[in-house]
Parts: structure tokens; sequence; C-alpha cells
């Protein structure tokens, strides 16, 4: 079978149907999250300190509630409307807005603490129009240096991508280089056909090329399963640590309730209740 961004655009593939179909899968839910705790360890963010991420092509919100549950504050962005309404279902922290990566992006310079991206980046090596200007290296172009301007000095972007050949490779790593990024390829597992990953880790300044591109992790595929099992254990533990510290959040407490109500306004929602000294309140138990 071939692979997604091959049979049709991404506003057209991921349609209603697929959107959710692809969302509530719990493989593709595990090797989202899995991606998502790397592009988060490459990114080398100070430890302890909630950061402004930019989640590029959020989809329906699978890497957002990994960057909630790091205690990221997140906005996303994808060009398939399906998949955003699927994201306001599921009532994700992020702000999110429908947006063409491929034409760039218009934020203030220095907006981000950091950028990343999971199983997005091959969508842009797809011409959809003879147009030159729908080229991949136009469209790569103009993602990456407005990216660049979008981030913070010094910082990270990282993505994790599916490449075909090494040809792409080289067409978006040069193209990123020209914008003005530092960094290079990480490969996680080159010897193993199912947990081989590939990411992008980009850098803005910093010392620009003086940083040092991390390192992939090394293993063999017939240990993939004992590391899927390790990372998921790491991630319980570190659930019920926080719960036994009371820091995660609590999402039935009043603060989080009228920062939801205010997060819907801002959206244009109708009908959100107003806020009352009952908001939030305990109510006893029925039986």
């Amino acid at each position: 079978m071939s692979r997604p961004e091959l049979q049709a655009p991404p506003e057209i593939y991921y349609g209603d149907t697929e959107a959710k179909k692809y969302t509530n899968n719990t493989r593709v839910q595990q090797i989202q999250a899995d991606m998502t705790y790397r592009a988060l360890e490459l990114l080398n963010l100070p430890p302890d300190e909630p950061a402004f991420l930019l989640d590029i092509g959020c989809g329906s919100g699978l890497s957002g509630e990994i960057l909630d549950e790091e205690g990221h504050y997140w906005v996303g962005c994808d060009i398939a409307p399906s998949m955003l309404e699927v994201a306001l279902e599921r009532e994700v922290e992020g702000d999110l807005f429908l947006h063409d990566i491929g034409q760039g992006f218009g934020f203030r310079p220095g907006s981000f603490d950091g950028a990343i991206s999971i199983s997005v980046l091959q969508w842009l090596l797809n011409a959809e129009t003879s147009h030159p200007t729908s080229s991949p290296p136009h469209r790569l172009t103009r993602f990456f240096t407005t990216l660049h301007a979008a981030l913070k000095n010094p910082s990270r972007a990282v993505f994790q991508f599916y490449p075909t050949s090494d040809d792409q490779i080289q067409l978006i790593t040069s193209i990123a280089q020209k914008a003005g990024f530092g960094g290079g390829i990480v490969v996680d597992y080159p010897n193993s056909k199912k947990a081989k990953k590939v990411y992008l880790c980009l850098f803005v300044g910093g010392g620009g090329g003086g940083q040092q591109v991390p390192r992939g992790l090394e293993g063999d595929e017939e240990d993939e399963e004992d590391e899927e099992k390790a990372r998921f254990e790491k991630r319980r533990e570190r659930l019920r640590s926080r719960e036994k510290s009371g820091k995660r959040k609590n999402i039935k407490d009043k603060h989080w309730i009228l920062k939801k109500k205010e997060l819907y306004r801002k959206r244009g929602k109708e009908g959100v209740p107003l806020d009352s000294k009952y908001t939030g309140r305990k109510r006893k138990a029925v039986f």
C-alpha cells in the first residue's frame, strides 16, 4: 500500500471518515506519542520550563496532547479541515488554525521557543499543480524562510518525516540551510525496517553550525518491542509521579473550566455558558 501523500492532497485524503479513523486508531496514537516524545527530546528545551511551541501539521491534536502533558503551550496548524474538526471535538488545549504551510507563515519574528512536526514534511514534496510556485522547491523555500523568522534565537525545530529517497533528504536540508538554519538529519534505528525513523533537527542561532547534530538511537528490529514497552513504562511512571506530586492538572477544577470557556469564546463558539459563582462547583452525589 502506497503512502498517503502519494494518493491525494492532505485536505482531500483526510476527509471526515479518514480523520476519525486515523485519530481513533490505538496503533497510530502509540506511534505518534513515541515520535512526539523523541521530537521533544531533540528540541532540547530547558528542563521544567514551559515553552511556547508551534505544532506544524497538528492534525487532530495527538502530538499536542503530549505537549500538554509535558507542560508546554502550543499553537497548531493544519491544511485538513476535517482533522481540525476532530481536534475541536476532542477539546485540545492548543489554539488551532487552518493553513497551508507551503504558503509560509505570517507570525511575528521570534514568536516561538521551538517547533515540532510529525509525519508532515513529505507532503511538501508533491506538486499539486503545474504552476512554478507550486513546485516543491518553491514551497519548501517559503516554508523554511518564514519558519526561521518565526522562531526565537536560539531555538530548534524538529521534523519527523518519511523520505522516499536520498535526493529528497538532500533537497530539504539544502533549502533549510539556505533559509538560515543549521543542523541536519538524525536517523533512529537505521538497521530496522519497522523502527527506523528519520528526523530533521534544525538550529536557529546559538552558534549556528557550531551546534552538534544529536546522534540517532541505535538498535535492531528485534529490540523494537522492548524499546516500545520501556518508553511507555517511563511515560506511565511520569504520569503517576505527577499525580502524586499534584503537578498534573485536574481537568474538573474551576480554573480548568474557566480557561476552557474563555478558549471557546476566543474561537467564536456559540452557546458557551456564562461564568457564575456556581462554575466548577462540586455537586453532591445523587443515588
